[in-house]
């Protein structure tokens, strides 16, 4: 606080925070608006005619739950994990612990096409052993599931008035923007590393 207080240039800290509070409750009105569009592993709409959620579902939200590439997960061992023990290895739209909303969606599309591209790449002339390329090969279900939450997500905003679309696009635009944590999406194949060399080239 007192760093930003410099930083603003305010001479009172009492200012400062007047800004921390502002955001907050924009915050809070943002995640009110995306949760309306939350969606389980089969595009289920979750909280469905829910105008606000309550000051004991936010606490239990950040307690019970934990950001995975593109959603929430409340299985409970994950969560205790910081998300870092998943039991299915990010294969959270086979798992009954996994939500997503709204503003995930840019975030589901990247993950159906890095599925698709390398789905595509292992089909090719790969060189790997059978089953190192059958433990990695995207799974016909995975790909259709992912499609089918896309679709479900997209469908809920074409259900919307103009008015209301441009209210959840400001809201996704500040639940993105205040995520403490981007996890990124999760890679089927890793990436090239950095040799040493490269370090002191």
């Amino acid at each position: 606080m007192d760093v930003l207080r410099q930083l603003m240039d305010h001479r009172n800290l009492e200012t400062t925070q007047g800004y921390y509070q502002v955001r907050d409750k924009r915050k809070r009105e943002a995640v009110d608006k995306v949760t309306a569009l939350q969606f389980d592993r089969n595009g289920n709409r979750i909280w469905r005619g829910v105008t606000e959620v309550l000051d004991s579902e936010h606490l239990r939200r950040g307690i019970g739950e934990v950001a995975v590439p593109y959603g929430v997960c409340t299985e409970p061992g994950n969560v205790a994990a910081g998300g870092t023990a998943c039991p299915v290895r990010f294969r959270c739209v086979g798992c009954g612990h996994f939500r997503t909303d709204v503003s995930y969606l840019p975030d589901l599309e990247a993950y159906l096409a890095d599925l698709r591209r390398s789905r595509e790449r292992l089909l090719g002339s790969f060189d790997a052993d059978p089953w190192a390329i059958a433990e990695a090969m995207p799974s016909d279900e995975e790909i259709r599931r992912v499609r089918r939450l896309i679709d479900r997500v997209r469908a809920g905003l074409d259900d919307l008035t103009d008015q209301e679309r441009a209210e959840i696009q400001h809201a996704v635009t500040l639940v993105r923007r205040s995520r403490a944590t981007m996890l990124g999406m999760p890679r089927i194949h890793p990436g090239t590393p950095r040799l040493a060399a490269d370090a002191s080239a």
